[in-house]
């Protein structure tokens, strides 16, 4: 197997960072942005991202939607899921039941 070869990029608030796939994302911006508390800081990158760019942002918002549709979200794993599902029931809330 050989290793993928990773290209000096430059985001646009001046980062330098080594990639070795397409994604755009800078990993120091993500760093950066990552919260310290609450349920999105539990979860890895594409996850919080996977669920902002869907405009959700609490558990309010999630509760509104079913293990299945979260999970066809792109950059949602199954993982992730647990988790979510953990911070859900702490706050006494749910995912919405699947039709």
């Amino acid at each position: 197997m050989t290793a993928s070869k990773k290209t000096l990029r430059i985001c646009s608030k001046g980062h330098n960072y080594y990639k070795s796939s397409d994604c755009p994302t800078c990993p120091i911006c993500e760093q950066e942005r990552k919260p310290d508390s609450g349920f999105l800081s539990s979860l890895s990158a594409p996850a919080k991202r996977a669920l902002e760019n869907n405009g959700i942002t609490s558990l309010q918002q999630l509760s509104i939607f079913s293990e299945k549709e979260i999970l066809e979200f792109h950059g949602m794993g199954p993982a992730s899921v647990p988790k979510l599902r953990d911070a859900l029931k702490k706050n006494g809330l749910s995912f919405k039941k699947s039709d």
